[in-house]
């Protein structure tokens, strides 16, 4: 009897040719597994055309509000954006495959699972660091890592075994889409100089064509975790589907970036993330109002190591749930709403509200009705210059002696050597 292996599809061109491919390098019987994470596929034909190429099963799973719940959710309460600008759709996904690749090969009987990552992408890390975490037994196999076929090589394989591919040499795009965003990569995107095509972008419509009047949405917060929109309560799924297209209707998530990937090479990614965006947006906004400063510091060097961790594939590692425990902590009152103005391509923040708000009118208003006291400032000024006081007068001043040079610029230099006194002969005495 052949081992199974289960295999991560998507009904692309890689997955799909790795069917074939493992039947003839491995002689396994390939178990397909298709995880609905919000792709907008017809999951029906893509488990037809798994069986078609060759699986001996094809497996769906629905998993948008398990994705939702478990890995959008907590990475949106921290902030999570890779290097600033990607908020890592693909990269929250791969763990959540990898667990159900898990499952299923044990549920399967299989001691081998697969996956249409190649050699130079992230992906690959994350989906064998992540099976290796959960079961250590399972061993992992890569065919597009192994193989060796450029892109056009692997479409002429595919032609030659009459694996139907939705891909030409024309169009060569590698396109991965998920609840939380949209990345698009290969063929013309891969020379940095050359604008992205606006045939690359389906979720957003171009920001000159957006329009011409900007567009209000009240966001609803409890807990740092989206739970209403426009007044209306909506479980996850569909908030995030809606912000969707309402955003990207006005043009907004757009990005095109030039990343860092983990195995050591830049690479130019292109992303649509409208509601991801937004949301990113809104409850940064609501932590501003909610969050003290030294809460808002820290936390923002939490949310760069957070999104490292979830792009590096270390999802279930220790350090992630020791931090996200904390994240959890920080927005027990990150509840309030958040008014979004959406425009040509921009969302902006232009209204906030919270009944758990840290900022006081009374306190901040130079109207009638200021309570803060004013002469209080004198003191504390005092006191928090009091160090800078100290040293302009013991060290810094010394230096500035002689010069019209500002202090600031007199700190940056080296002491000045004192010339040595010149020796004066002295008398001889008679």
């Amino acid at each position: 009897m052949a081992d199974k292996v289960v295999l991560a599809y998507s009904g692309g061109l890689d997955t799909s040719v790795a069917i074939q491919w493992l039947k003839e390098h491995y002689g396994v019987d390939v178990i397909t597994l298709t995880v609905d994470v919000g792709n907008e596929k017809d999951f029906t034909a893509v488990k037809k055309k798994a069986l078609k190429v060759g699986a001996i099963k094809a497996i769906v799973i629905d998993a948008k509000d398990m994705f939702v719940k478990y890995f959008i959710f907590p990475a949106l309460q921290a902030n999570a954006l890779y290097e600033g600008q990607y908020p890592l759709a693909t990269a929250l996904s791969r763990p959540l495959m990898a667990k159900l690749l898990v499952d299923t090969a044990l549920e399967e009987g299989a001691s081998i699972v697969a996956h249409g990552c190649t050699g130079k992408g992230n992906d690959q890390v994350r989906f064998d660091v992540s099976v290796h975490a959960l079961a250590p037994n399972l061993k992992v196999i890569a065919p597009a890592r192994e193989w060796g076929m450029t892109r056009e090589q692997t479409i002429a394989y595919a032609k030659k075994h009459h694996i139907p591919i939705p891909i030409t040499v024309k169009s060569p795009y590698s396109i991965d889409e998920n609840l939380w965003g949209r990345a698009v990569e290969c063929g013309v995107l891969e020379d940095p100089w050359v604008e992205p095509p606006e045939e690359v972008w389906t979720w957003t419509k171009s920001p000159t064509k957006a329009p011409n009047q900007p567009a209000y949405i009240e966001i609803g917060f409890e807990g740092g975790i989206p739970v209403s929109l426009n007044g209306q309560e909506m479980d996850g799924v569909s908030l995030i589907r809606r912000v969707n297209e309402i955003a990207g209707e006005h043009g907004v998530g757009r990005i095109d970036h030039i990343e860092n990937r983990l195995v050591g090479i830049k690479s130019r990614e292109v992303y649509e993330a409208p509601a991801a965006t937004v949301l990113l947006q809104a409850h940064q906004a609501l932590e501003a109002m909610t969050l003290s400063k030294d809460q808002l510091r820290f936390k923002q060097k939490t949310a760069i190591e957070i999104a490292d961790i979830i792009y590096n594939g270390l999802w279930f590692g220790a350090l992630n749930r020791d931090l996200s425990a904390y994240i959890q902590s920080s927005q027990r009152y990150v509840t309030g709403t958040i008014r979004m103005k959406l425009f040509k391509g921009h969302s902006l923040a232009v209204g906030r509200k919270s009944p758990k708000s840290l900022y006081s009118l009374s306190l901040a208003t130079y109207d009638k009705g200021d309570k803060f006291d004013q002469s209080a400032a004198v003191g504390f000024i005092h006191l928090w210059g009091l160090p800078v006081t100290t040293q302009a007068q013991v060290q810094l001043l010394s230096e500035t002696e002689g010069t019209e040079e500002p202090m600031s610029l007199i700190a940056t230099k080296k002491p000045r050597k004192r010339a040595k006194p010149k020796h004066v002969p002295r008398p001889r005495k008679k």
